[in-house]
């Protein structure tokens, strides 16, 4: 079975979200400097417990993200799968690949001179990697799995170009609005609870009901190493999880807790 398999679904988190704050930006005059990172979340740097019980620490997780571009748009953009409308628009990064345990918070991508205004929607491409530690890939995990005192080395590569076309921020405080002369950024969000689930929800959350955990990936060790790529799990996992993991995928991106929508890479939205 094809990973590539209809892969065109809505991006939604099945956890409680907060409402993007509606009140209207004042349009702003001149420029300033609009950032954008790539945030894996507490779970990247710090790791974390899957649904079914595995401590994962992640050496490196790579994800080469292309085509990153911010935009002005009213009314704000939903996430629905409509183009975005926008009134201005900035690629502010072309292709990079990063590490997302580096450090302990979010890795700048790029970031570039921009009209001021507030930037409410973004776009960006998980796509293969021409070269460095990802080459071919989309997204490359490698760590340690431990549960009981079993203990699994594994490296997991995803190869599925994923395209995301995303509205507001939505976090503790709102992003992208640039005043002149100011600073502003934006951040594309990698929700890792999605593919793994967490220890932290009840088993019967929609979070952990929908996510794969980490128990098909262990019955694939090999002498103590799991070492795997997209087309491997889908010839290995069973009918239920190759399921899940077709519809987990899409619902990797987003913007702190707010929604994107998923494509097929060629489908980007522009404006």
């Amino acid at each position: 079975m094809a990973l590539s398999a209809l892969l065109l679904l809505g991006c939604s988190d099945p956890t409680t979200e907060t409402t993007p704050d509606s009140t209207a930006v004042t349009p702003s005059e001149g420029s300033g400097t609009l950032a954008v990172y790539a945030n894996g979340e507490e779970y990247a740097w710090e790791g974390m417990t899957s649904k079914d019980g595995w401590t994962l620490s992640f050496d490196n997780l790579y994800v080469h993200l292309s085509d990153v571009t911010a935009y002005q748009t009213n009314p704000p953009y939903e996430a629905d799968g409509s183009d975005i409308e926008a009134s201005k628009s900035l690629l502010l990064v072309d292709s990079k690949t990063v590490d997302l345990t580096e450090g302990n918070g979010p890795v700048l991508l790029g970031e570039a001179e921009a009209d001021a205004g507030h930037y409410n929607a973004l776009s960006w491409a998980l796509s293969p990697a021409p070269d460095g530690p990802a080459e071919g890939h989309v997204m490359v995990l490698t760590g340690t799995a431990e549960q009981d005192g079993e203990r699994l080395d594994f490296s997991i590569a995803l190869d599925q170009p994923l395209a995301f076309a995303c509205g507001e921020f939505i976090g503790d405080e709102r992003k992208g609005i640039l005043d002149d002369a100011g600073t502003a950024d934006l951040e594309a969000t990698i929700h890792l609870d999605h593919l793994f689930g967490t220890g932290d929800a009840p088993a019967d959350s929609d979070l952990n009901e929908g996510a794969l955990g980490f128990d098909p990936i262990a019955a694939l060790a090999d002498n103590g190493t799991v070492e795997v790529t997209s087309d491997g799990l889908m010839d290995q996992l069973s009918p239920e999880d190759q399921e899940k993991l077709v519809g987990i995928l899409p619902n990797l991106g987003h913007v702190g807790e707010g929604h994107c929508f998923e494509s097929t890479m060629g489908d980007a939205t522009e404006p």
